[in-house]
């Protein structure tokens, strides 16, 4: 799973990737065009995509990483809700997913949010796992 130079811009639909750094914002690409833009650190907030995890009941959090590894495995099995779905739909689903997560601090905008890029990193080939990466356990 190749996520690690992907960010998600306050300010800018979707997720992008990582063209280059600067003192001042960050190049970021968009993944279907292709196109390069400047985003200012005045004007956006960044978070990469790998740093962000999910809340657990035993006060710990599960990487988006994993959730997505599972979600994957699950895909035939338990094929992901769709995103507009009512809340006790993508609740259910989620539970499935990950059975453990804080009911009172993962949101039902989070959950959409999740399920979102993961249809979308996976419709563009960034989910499958990578040839000689090892499994962190």
């Amino acid at each position: 799973m190749n996520i690690k130079d992907l960010v998600v811009v306050s300010g800018m639909p979707g997720i992008q990737k990582i063209a280059a750094n600067r003192n001042n914002g960050m190049m970021v690409e968009d993944l279907d065009s292709g196109k390069v833009r400047f985003a200012s650190v005045r004007k956006h907030q960044f978070s990469p995509l790998e740093s962000i995890s999910i809340f657990t009941d035993d006060d710990d959090a599960v990487e988006i990483k994993q959730v997505f590894q599972t979600m994957l495995d699950k895909l035939n099995e338990v094929p992901p809700a769709d995103p507009n779905s009512k809340a006790d739909e993508l609740r259910e689903y989620f539970v499935k997913v990950l059975p453990n997560h804080d009911r009172d601090r993962v949101h039902i905008s989070d959950i959409k949010k999740i399920i979102r890029w993961f249809h979308f990193l996976n419709e563009r080939g960034y989910l499958t796992m990578e040839e000689g990466a090892d499994e962190e356990e």
